[in-house]
């Protein structure tokens, strides 16, 4: 961490200071008066301990402070901004990995994420004019939520700025949103309540904007599906005839690359209730679909199976 004098460009016709910077192999903290730039390797660095070490920003930092003066790390001038840049550096990775550095079409839902190369895919592994078996075209889906994901109201609304907003494996958030406004629930309680998300699902949590996760991924390998994830409001808001945070999440993740796919199984520790009028949800509601020719098959996996009434059998 140190200062440099820097003298800009300013021939007619040359590019703005945060271009020039970006062509000298340093990285703007701003684009309207850049005071602070940071080189691609130590955001790299960064990227690298983050992944593999769990290093926050601020530790990444007091790191970087150590390596300026060992002696004195308290006398080095703060950088709060390399959270957010880091951030934005990664959303540029991504979209140079994922073929969009030079693309200018817009990003698509999911598309700056991957799926699993092991489940039949129509492109990736799958050629529909040679492979005629009709066991490779099934998928096994996983459906679960984590109610340990939650997340806080934000204090300032006008700072938060979302870089992948429906481009990742996170659900567009003004549909769902939508989504979840046209879905009112009904104060019947479910049947089966020897599962958490059965106890949890009319649980308010005033200060949390999010009480957990939820979504779909492959059964086999565990790789998530782009796009089908979603954030509950009130546990796993499956409260039936009227739509649920699930039905949202799987309608999406089935939107995938499903071409040729004859057959899904799906896992839900809660199938036995979440399966009741599944088709009717789907059907009456402009918000999900279905892709032609295709009904889950409903299954409980053999470590949930045995919580189960008998009535989940029927």
């Amino acid at each position: 961490v140190h200062y440099c004098n820097l003298a800009y460009c300013n021939c007619p016709g040359s590019p703005d200071p945060h271009i020039q910077l970006l062509g000298a192999g340093l990285f703007p903290a701003s684009t309207a008066c850049p005071s602070t730039v940071f080189t691609l390797k130590v955001l790299d660095d960064f990227l690298r301990d983050n992944v593999e070490c769990g290093t926050a920003a601020m530790n990444y930092f007091s790191k970087l402070k150590r390596i300026t003066s060992n002696v004195f790390p308290h006398l080095v001038p703060v950088r709060s901004s390399v959270g957010y840049v880091a951030r934005i550096w990664r959303v540029l990775k991504l979209f140079k990995w994922n073929g969009f550095g030079h693309d200018p079409r817009a990003v698509g839902l999911g598309e700056l994420v991957l799926f699993c190369l092991a489940c039949p895919q129509k492109g990736v592994n799958l050629d529909l004019e040679i492979d005629k078996d009709i066991w490779k075209y099934s998928w096994t889906i996983i459906m679960d939520g984590n109610f340990k994901a939650k997340h806080m109201h934000d204090k300032k609304l006008d700072d938060q700025v979302f870089l992948m907003d429906g481009m990742g494996y996170m659900v567009g958030r003004k549909k769902y949103h939508d989504y979840l406004k046209a879905a009112k629930e009904a104060p019947k309680r479910l049947a089966c309540n020897n599962h958490r998300e059965v106890n949890q699902a009319n649980t308010h949590r005033h200060k949390l904007e999010a009480t957990g996760i939820g979504g779909c991924a492959c059964a086999r390998h565990g790789c998530f599906i782009p796009h089908p994830l979603g954030d509950f409001q009130k546990g796993e808001r499956y409260k039936i005839p009227k739509p649920v945070n699930m039905d949202y999440a799987l309608s999406h993740a089935l939107r995938h690359n499903m071409a040729g796919i004859q057959r899904v199984l799906t896992f839900y520790d809660i199938n036995c209730q979440y399966m009741k009028n599944f088709q009717q949800r789907i059907s009456s509601n402009s918000y999900l679909s279905m892709p032609a020719g295709i009904s889950p098959m409903p299954s409980i996996s053999l470590w949930h199976v045995h919580s189960h009434r008998n009535e989940c059998f029927s």
